[in-house]
C-alpha cells in the first residue's frame, strides 16, 4: 500500500515547499524599504508557526475530512486522529490518498497552508499591525482557505461539479490574491512619502535570492502535487520551468523596450507571474500549453500591474493581486482550453502515450465554462469573506499602525535590519613637532 519511491519523492517535495515561505520573506523584504524589512519578513516567518499549529489541531480536518454539509468534518482528522505513518490516508474506511503515508500527506499539504497567507502580506505592506495580522490569518485559514481546499481537493461541491486545480492556482493564488485586494479597502493607502520610499527596493540581491528560493521550491509545489513518482510529476515539473522562463524573458523584454534597459527586479517579478499562472494547469497540459501560459501570464499580469498604477485606486504595494490573483485566475480558467483532448486521453486504459494525465480533465467549451464559473465564485467569495473578517477584527483591534511614517521595524518589533553607524571623523594628528 505504501510506495517507497513516491514516499521519498513527496518527502523531498515537502522540504522544497517549506523553503518557499522563507524565500517569499526574502523576496518581499528586498522590495521594501530598509525600515520595513523585518516587519515584512516577520509576517512570513510567523505564518510557519501559527498555521502549522492550527493545521495540526483542526484546519487539516476542515480541508480533507469527510464532507459535513458544505465543509470538512473537524472531527475526522482533528489532532491527527485517524492519520497513520504506516498506511495511506483513509477516510470512512476507504483509501483517500494512495502510495504515500497519511502523515506525509498531512505535512506536505500543511506547507501549502503555511505559504498561502504569507502571499497576502505584500499587498498591505506597512499598514498592518502584527497582532491583528496573526488573528486575521488564523480566521482567514478557517473561513477562506479551508473551505476552498475542501471544495476542490477534499471532494467537495467544486470537485463534484467538475472543476480542477492541479497544484493551487485557485486554492492558493486566487484566494490569497483577491483577499489581498479586499484588505486594501480597509487599510487604505500609504502616504506619498511612504510610497516614494517603499516603492524603491532597498536590496535587489534579496529579491533575486527570494526568487531563486521560490523557483526552487515551486518544483516541489507543482511536481509534488502528483503525489507520486508518476509521469504527471515529470510533466508538471517541466511545465513549471517553461512557463516561468518564458514569462521571465518576456517581462524583461517589455521593460527593456519601455525603459531603455532591462532590470533584475522586473525579471524576477516576471518569473513569479509565470510560476503562479502555470500552477493550476501544470499536471494537465503539454509543454506547448506551458509556453502559452507563460505568454499569457506576462501580458495579463503586466497589464494589471500597470493598470493598478495608472488608476491609483488601491495601493497594492507589491502587486500581489496582479501577479498571484490574476495569474492564478488565468491559469485556472485556461485548464479548460489547454488540457489534453478527451478523444485521445479520456480513458486511462486506452490513452495514447503523449497524454499527461488521462482520465482527469479535458479541454472543451463545457470545461472552460466550469473553470471560469468556479474561479469567479472563488474570487468573489474571497473578497466578501475577507472584508467581513477584517471589519470584525478592526472593530476590536485596530488594523493599521497607530503612527505613520515612523520606523516600522523599530515600532513593531524593537529591531532594525541594519545598524547605521555614523561616518568616522577625521582624526587630527596632535603629536608635537620635534625640533631637529
Amino acid at each position: 500500500m505504501i510506495d517507497l519511491a513516491s514516499t521519498t519523492y513527496i518527502l523531498i517535495c515537502t522540504a522544497f515547499v517549506q523553503l518557499m515561505t522563507p524565500g517569499l520573506a526574502f523576496f518581499y523584504g528586498g522590495l521594501m524599504s530598509d525600515q520595513s524589512v523585518i516587519t515584512m519578513m516577520m509576517q512570513s516567518f510567523a505564518s510557519m508557526g501559527v498555521v502549522s499549529i492550527l493545521w495540526y489541531f483542526v484546519i487539516f480536518s476542515f480541508c480533507f475530512g469527510e464532507t459535513l454539509g458544505y465543509f470538512g468534518n473537524p472531527g475526522t482528522f482533528g489532532g491527527m486522529w485517524n492519520v497513520s505513518t504506516n498506511q495511506p490516508l483513509m477516510r470512512n474506511g476507504v483509501e483517500f490518498v494512495g502510495d504515500i503515508p497519511g502523515l506525509l500527506f498531512v505535512v506536505y499539504q500543511g506547507m501549502f497552508a503555511v505559504f498561502t497567507p504569507s502571499l497576502m502580506t505584500g499587498a498591505f505592506a506597512d499598514r498592518f499591525r502584527f497582532k491583528p495580522y496573526l488573528l486575521f490569518i488564523s480566521l482567514w485559514l478557517l473561513f477562506v482557505y479551508a473551505p476552498w481546499c475542501h471544495w476542490l481537493w477534499g471532494g467537495g461541491w467544486a470537485s463534484q461539479f467538475g472543476a480542477r486545480d492541479f497544484a493551487g492556482g485557485l486554492v492558493v493564488h486566487v484566494t490569497a490574491g483577491f483577499s489581498a485586494l479586499a484588505s486594501l479597502v480597509l487599510v487604505g493607502k500609504r502616504t506619498p512619502e511612504e510610497q516614494d520610499t517603499a516603492d524603491k527596493p532597498h536590496n535587489v540581491p534579496f529579491v533575486a535570492l527570494g526568487t531563486a528560493l521560490l523557483w526552487f521550491g515551486w518544483f516541489g509545489f507543482n511536481g509534488g502535487s502528483a503525489l507520486a513518482t508518476r509521469n504527471t510529476a515529470i510533466a508538471a515539473t517541466v511545465n513549471t520551468q517553461i512557463s516561468a522562463s518564458v514569462a521571465l524573458f518576456l517581462w524583461m523584454v517589455i521593460d527593456w523596450i519601455r525603459h531603455g534597459r532591462p532590470g533584475l527586479v522586473g525579471l524576477c517579478i516576471g518569473a513569479l507571474a509565470g510560476l503562479a499562472t502555470v500552477t493550476p494547469a501544470a499536471g494537465f497540459i503539454q509543454p506547448w500549453g506551458a509556453l502559452a501560459l507563460g505568454i499569457m501570464a506576462t501580458l495579463c499580469c503586466y497589464t494589471c500591474c500597470e493598470l493598478r498604477k495608472r488608476l491609483g485606486l488601491l495601493d497594492d504595494a507589491l502587486d500581489v493581486w496582479a501577479i498571484h490573483g490574476v495569474g492564478g485566475f488565468v491559469g485556472t480558467v485556461m485548464v479548460g482550453a489547454l488540457a489534453d483532448p478527451e478523444k485521445d486521453c479520456g480513458n486511462k486504459a486506452t490513452a495514447l502515450l503523449y497524454c499527461v494525465n488521462p482520465g482527469t480533465v479535458h479541454r472543451s467549451g463545457l470545461q472552460f465554462g466550469k473553470q471560469l464559473g468556479v474561479t469567479v465564485c472563488c474570487a468573489t467569495y474571497s473578497v466578501v469573506v475577507t472584508l467581513i473578517l477584517l471589519k470584525t477584527i478592526d472593530f476590536f483591534i485596530p488594523l493599521k499602525p497607530l503612527t505613520r511614517g515612523d520606523n516600522k521595524d523599530l515600532s513593531e518589533h524593537g529591531e532594525v535590519a541594519y545598524k547605521h553607524t555614523p561616518p568616522k571623523q577625521h582624526m587630527v594628528d596632535r603629536t608635537p613637532e620635534v625640533a631637529i
